[in-house]
């Protein structure tokens, strides 16, 4: 069962510090769920200055109770990161149609620049690598 998961950062005086002190456990957390199967995709949100903002990630697990597992232990949620997170059940149809090699990726934003600022996620490799997108 797929879901998507969107997270919105808290936005008061100590929300950007406590998102880069949780990063590092966040991304290590992903690269194990990716390992597992669980994370088919992640990317940051950002607000239009190009700051982050929130996190989109597209999980399968078996069930919503092993959902609830992960969101207890996901860094941006025990610390405190997330202020509202949203979660919708999908369906996503031939998963495959998304693995693209990441020189498909770089081709295209050659293609087609300048780029604006996004941020997409590479899960064909076996790790995650951020990689700036056009939109």
């Amino acid at each position: 069962m797929q879901f998507v998961v969107i997270g919105l950062d808290a936005t008061d005086e100590g929300a950007t510090s406590r998102r880069l002190a949780a990063r590092p456990a966040h991304l290590e957390l992903g690269d194990k769920m990716l390992a597992a199967g669980n994370l088919w995709y992640g990317a940051a949100l950002l607000d239009d200055g190009g700051k982050m903002k929130g996190s989109m990630y597209l999980v399968d697990f078996s069930s919503e109770e092993e959902l609830q597992a992960w969101l207890a232990t996901e860094p941006y949620v025990t610390g405190d990161v997330w202020q509202s997170i949203e979660i919708h059940k999908s369906s996503v149809r031939n998963p495959w149609q998304f693995s693209r090699p990441k020189e498909f990726l770089i081709n295209k934003k050659r293609a087609l620049w300048p780029p604006v600022r996004c941020s997409i996620w590479d899960c064909t490799r076996g790790a995650l690598q951020r990689l700036m997108c056009p939109n």
